[in-house]
């Protein structure tokens, strides 16, 4: 018969009690063990990432932008038209050469072309008519300076009769009555004389005068005449400056109106840069700063001539005058990449400039371990910055690598682990 042992009931639960409590105790050991844990660092191609490495010496400042070749305005020629007209022949097409004379296009205008004759017609009718006067005036002159010298010489020989009557006075020759005639005939003449000179003088002075009036109307006529002559020749449109014709907007036939541009002519090898500059990056640009333009085909150096006060689209318009040789194919409107030098900083600590961060500021940058296996998110503040560089203020030290690379999508973790 078996015998109850109620004893080993209860050690056997103790037991499994006792399992059960360090069984929760180990799981919660190692849950509160795992909670403690960092996340995996993501894993990051190496290939897919860029690197620089912080050095510490001189750093050229820089500005870049796009742009292109603009004719400079001291050597281009844009022809409007001067009065109303219609094409009727264009002789020369937009990247012909051409000469100072040469003649681009050819229009009409019956209107300007009969006014140049009439302006002509009338002139002819003044200039005959100023020299009609001239002769009058002339003859009517040559009359009146007859009748003084009669008058002249009659009263050179009253007072000669004058003064022989005063002598034989005096030695009682003749009497005191013809001594006085004679006398006060030369008084007369005298008078005479000197009325005539004064009309002389005054026939001379409005003679100038009428012929100043006459001559004010000719040069009159004579402007207007210029001002149809040139008008009609205007229907001619030349070059005006040799060099490339580079626009011409027209067509035969169609008609414009007084200042219409009708032509662009420019000389090629006297060309500028026109650069864009993000308006951020214009602000220590400076007249005469030395440029670099790249064509696609050589570079050319240059200097700053004119920085545009206003911003346009986010962007400051920059001219830069080439001082050297022009590469082959550099024509206007050839885009061009430009580079500004702003200033040269000496014995700063710099590195490449990163995707993104503006100078001035604090920007996080991954900084890789000594065995380039990893990298911890650091804060670096920076300063001046330049097209490819940057300065580093403080985070970073001389020969730490750093990830330039836009690593935004790790933007949730400190570390990472490169491949």
């Amino acid at each position: 018969m078996d015998i109850a042992r109620p004893e080993f009931k209860r050690h056997k639960r103790r037991r499994q009690i006792l399992w059960a409590t360090i069984g929760l105790a180990l799981l919660g050991a190692v849950t509160i063990g795992v909670s403690r844990l960092k996340p995996a660092a993501p894993e990051v191609e190496r290939s897919t990432v860029w690197t620089d490495t912080v050095k510490r010496g001189p750093m050229l400042r820089q500005v870049r932008g796009l742009g292109s070749l603009i004719p400079s305005q001291e050597f281009t020629r844009q022809i409007p038209a001067e009065t109303e007209a219609t094409v009727v022949r264009i002789l020369k097409l937009p990247g012909s050469q051409a000469k100072a004379d040469t003649i681009l296009l050819q229009m009409s205008n019956p209107q300007v072309e009969q006014g140049a004759i009439d302006a002509r017609l009338q002139l002819k009718a003044a200039e005959a008519e100023y020299q009609s006067l001239r002769v009058t005036l002339e003859s009517n002159l040559m009359n009146q300076k007859a009748g003084a010298a009669t008058v002249n010489s009659d009263y050179t020989q009253a007072k000669l009769q004058a003064d022989t009557d005063k002598a034989l006075y005096d030695l009682g020759v003749i009497s005191g009555l013809s001594y006085k005639n004679s006398k006060s005939k030369a008084d007369e003449l005298t008078t005479r004389n000197n009325i005539e000179g004064q009309r002389l003088d005054i026939s001379q002075k409005a003679i100038a005068s009428q012929m100043a009036e006459q001559q004010a109307k000719v040069d009159q006529i004579r402007a207007l005449a210029e001002l149809k002559q040139k008008q009609l020749e205007a229907l001619k449109v030349r070059a005006g400056i040799e060099g490339v014709l580079v626009d011409l907007p027209l067509q035969v036939g169609q008609h414009v109106t007084p200042g219409t541009m009708l032509a662009k002519v420019v000389q090629p090898n006297h060309l500028i840069a026109e650069l864009k500059i993000a308006e951020t990056q214009a602000r220590d640009i400076q007249i005469g700063q030395p440029a670099l333009v790249d064509t696609h085909n050589g570079t050319i150096s240059g200097e700053v001539m004119r920085v545009d006060p206003a911003v346009q689209n986010g962007t400051v318009t920059v001219d830069v005058r080439l001082t050297g040789e022009l590469p082959k194919g550099a024509r206007p409107d050839l885009s061009v990449d430009g580079t500004i030098d702003l200033e040269r900083l000496d014995n700063v600590l710099y590195v490449g400039r990163p995707a993104f961060g503006q100078e001035n500021s604090t920007i996080s940058l991954f900084r890789l371990d000594p065995a380039g296996k990893g990298g911890v998110r650091v804060a670096v503040k920076v300063g001046r910055a330049s097209v490819n560089s940057i300065q580093v203020i403080e985070g970073l030290r001389e020969g730490e690598t750093v990830i330039l690379s836009d690593m935004s999508r790790y933007d949730n973790t400190d570390r990472i682990r490169l491949e």
